[in-house]
Parts: structure tokens; C-alpha cells; sequence
């Protein structure tokens, strides 16, 4: 019996880092182009974790459509039900500061990611699943966002379903985040956020209010990381902890993802994946938290988002 894969639907973001002062010509900015975008980022970690991995995004057929597709499929993603999309690709330029934070400038005014509709979004998830996760911008950016949450409801009915919202205030107003995220709560079965995503979305809330608040509107898991501090889980209102590893710090791109890709790759190992989570135990949770962060401490420890490979986590390199 083949293993259902995880789907993981959302953009592909060029990410342009500047270059340090002196490696550009005289009066040139130095530019660095990687492929990126939160929900590719989950769904290379997860490949390279060996987690089967479908990448439902659409991707443009300009220069950095042709670098995510070429990216995507050297780790391993399942590309075959991505859209060819004919408008062009997002492009994010981050400045790094000193302590490897990301200041993001967005290019994103008609691009490929927010075009999608139902029929393209039911071609492309059609057939079994063991997850679907989404989240990012591909929720809250019009036309296609409201096309991706009636998604979420079809595929509850076969799949278990995991939103990251990710926030992007330069882009979307936060007000839009929170005036969805009780539809999203009640369409979930896992919810991830910073803790940069919760001061915006309930300002002033601590994470275990926060996390009670996000139950009574449905969400059956909550998973806030918070950084150097670890991360917090509540199942069902049963609270689990977990301490970062120690790491030194490049930059913090794509740590979030990575995370992500990480505890679902534990849930996914403990069969845990397909439904509502009914069976799932804090012991598993933990497991899978401890994971996360043992997959995000390797990303922060180099530069750009390059998620670790299995081997070079131990892990067996074929399932």
C-alpha cells in the first residue's frame, strides 16, 4: 500500500538578499537570488526529509518560475500537480541586520501565486492525502484566497488540514488575518504561528490564552513557536513545552517553515496524519515539537532557507 503524501499548497517567493556593501560594481546594488516562499519552504523540508511531498502552487514560466521548479524537484517535491502559470513570479528583497533578522521589501501586484480558482485548486488536490498544509499569503490574497479556504473544507473531509498564517503586514493588513482566523480555526485540525504572527492577530494575548481563544473557534492543535524561547503546543487544551537547541544564529530565514516541515514529518512517521488527530497523545506531540526544532536549529545555522537533508540528521534516507 502506497504512503499518502502531504500536500502543501501556497507561493513560491524569489527572495533577493543584498549583498554586502563593496561586492556590487560602483553605483549597483548586489543582489543574491534563492528560491523561497513559506509554503516551498515547507515542502522542501519536507522532501528532504523524505516525507512524500506534492507541491500545489503555480508556478510562473519567467526566470524564477524556472528556478523554483528546478529547486523543487532537486529535493525531491512531487511537482506534477503545480500549475504553468502565465503571470509572473513574487519577488521579495530582505535586507539582513546584524543579528540575522529579515527587513522585507514585496513585489507582488498581479503575480502567479494569488490567481488560483477552484478548478485548478480541485485538479490539483484531487486523489488521496495524508495532510494538507497551507497558509502564508496564499489565504488572505485576492482573487485566489477565498478559492484556497473553500479548499480547506473539501479536503477535511479525507485529509487532516494544517494552516500557517504567517503574517505579512507590508502586504496584507493584519485586520485581514484576524477578521478570517475564526474560519480558518473552524476549518483546521493544526495551527501554527510565531510569535511575531500572534501579537498581530490577538495583540497583547499571552500564547496559552491565545491558544484557548483559538480552540473555541476549532482548532484542535495549536503550535506557537517562540523563538529562542522554544515552543508551546496545546492539544485540546493539554499544554506541551519544549526548549530551543542551542544554536548559533546565520539568519532566521525560513526558520518557521522548517519547523513546520519537521513536526509534520514526526506526525506523519507516527501515522498520525489523515484525520482529525482523535488518537494523537502529548507524548506524540512532544516528539514531534522536538523534532521541529531540531529541523529549524539546522536551517538558523546557515544562511537562506536550506533545510537539512535526512541523513544529515541521522534520519534513514529511503521510507
Amino acid at each position: 500500500m502506497s504512503v499518502r503524501p502531504i500536500a502543501v499548497l501556497g507561493e513560491c517567493v524569489a527572495d533577493a538578499f543584498v549583498s554586502a556593501p563593496g561586492s556590487a560594481p560602483t553605483g549597483a546594488l548586489g543582489l543574491e537570488v534563492f528560491p523561497g516562499g513559506g509554503p516551498a519552504n515547507t515542502a522542501v523540508a519536507l522532501a528532504r526529509l523524505g516525507v512524500p511531498t506534492r507541491f500545489l502552487g503555480r508556478l510562473s514560466q519567467d526566470v524564477f518560475g524556472r528556478l523554483f521548479r528546478a529547486h523543487l524537484d532537486a529535493s525531491g517535491v512531487d511537482l506534477s500537480r503545480a500549475v504553468k502559470a502565465p503571470e509572473p513570479s513574487t519577488l521579495a528583497v530582505a535586507d539582513l541586520d546584524e543579528s540575522g533578522s529579515a527587513d522585507y521589501s514585496f513585489h507582488a501586484q498581479g503575480t502567479a501565486d494569488w490567481q488560483w480558482q477552484d478548478a485548478e485548486l480541485a485538479a490539483a488536490s484531487a486523489g488521496p492525502l495524508a495532510c494538507l498544509h497551507t497558509g502564508s499569503l496564499a489565504l488572505v490574497r485576492e482573487p485566489g484566497g477565498a478559492a484556497v479556504e473553500r479548499l480547506l473544507g473539501e479536503v477535511r473531509e479525507r485529509a487532516t488540514v494544517s494552516v500557517d498564517p504567517n503574517v505579512r503586514p507590508l502586504l496584507v493588513d493584519p485586520a485581514v488575518y484576524r477578521e478570517a482566523l475564526p474560519r480558518w480555526c473552524a476549518a483546521t485540525d493544526i495551527l501554527r504561528l510565531s510569535d511575531d504572527d500572534l501579537a498581530h492577530l490577538r495583540p497583547g494575548a499571552g500564547p496559552e490564552e491565545a491558544a484557548d481563544s483559538f480552540h473555541a473557534d476549532g482548532a484542535g492543535l495549536v503550535v506557537i513557536t517562540l523563538g529562542g524561547d522554544g515552543v508551546l503546543a496545546s492539544l485540546h487544551g493539554q499544554r506541551v513545552r519544549v526548549t530551543a537547541p542551542r544554536t548559533e544564529v546565520v539568519d532566521t530565514v525560513g526558520a518557521g517553515d522548517s519547523f513546520m516541515a519537521g513536526f509534520l514529518h514526526a506526525l506523519h512517521t507516527a501515522g498520525a496524519l489523515g484525520g482529525r488527530l482523535d488518537a494523537l497523545s502529548t507524548e506524540q506531540v512532544e516528539e514531534a515539537l522536538t523534532f521541529g526544532t531540531r529541523v529549524a536549529a539546522a536551517v538558523v545555522a546557515v544562511r537562506g532557507a536550506n533545510p537539512p537533508w535526512a541523513a544529515d540528521l541521522g534520519l534513514p534516507t529511503s521510507r
